[in-house]
């Protein structure tokens, strides 16, 4: 199975950090957050990581090389401008290839990746994993019923920025631009979007608090 990290935002909110350093190097707890990502997508056996890049990508890329001391394969998708998240990854395809593939959302912290399936359920083009909603997401995104996401419903959580995706449910967009939300909520109409909860720590690292909190946590794992 391959891998795509998305990398390519600004990280307007944390600046001034990321004025002069890409988002995924931005440090926690003395390691580029990025770094974690590759590290764990490796123990879990993945070999080949696509990464997305816009904002300084040349800084992310000479600091990363070719993934050869994280015993990886990187391959990077340059984007002149973000894409948003659906844009970036429709770009990506050539180089996922034609199986599913693990997507992990570069500006988050977990302390584990979730085990993951063999396949995709019949008739189900992507597998998200959901969290709790954290304080800067009350309502949630997503309601989670007998393991199948539906836009609408109660007792909704949040999506975790990790989910595994069949090609095929990028294959009737044509605008190269576009957000992957809209996308999922579609094939969540015709049933087509399995998912569970992620029990792990988790941290949306969008803001200078919220990477003190990551970096608080990486800090009693050491």
């Amino acid at each position: 199975m391959k891998a795509m990290i998305l990398a390519a935002g600004r990280g307007e909110r944390l600046r001034p950090l990321t004025d002069l350093l890409p988002k995924p190097l931005v440090t926690v707890a003395g390691k580029p957050l990025i770094e974690y990502h590759i590290e764990r997508l490796a123990a879990l056996g993945i070999r080949e990581i696509v990464i997305n890049c816009a904002w300084l990508a040349e800084k992310l890329m000479a600091h990363l090389g070719d993934g050869s001391r994280f015993g990886v394969t990187l391959y990077y998708s340059q984007e002149a401008s973000a894409l948003e998240t659906g844009g970036g990854i429709k770009q990506a395809l050539p180089l996922l290839g034609d199986a599913p593939f693990l997507v992990v959302n570069g500006d988050i912290f977990i302390d584990k990746l979730p085990a993951l399936p063999t396949q995709l359920a019949a008739g189900c083009l992507a597998h998200l994993w959901l969290v709790d909603n954290p304080q800067h997401n009350p309502n949630g995104d997503f309601a989670l019923i007998n393991n199948q996401l539906c836009s609408d419903g109660e007792s909704k959580l949040t999506f975790a920025g990790i989910g595994l995706y069949d090609p095929a449910l990028f294959a009737n967009c044509t605008e190269q631009r576009f957000p992957l939300g809209p996308l999922l909520r579609n094939a969540m109409q015709l049933k087509q979007i399995s998912g569970e909860q992620f029990t792990g720590f988790w941290c949306d690292v969008g803001t200078i608090e919220r990477l003190t909190t990551a970096e608080a946590f990486a800090l009693t794992q050491q």
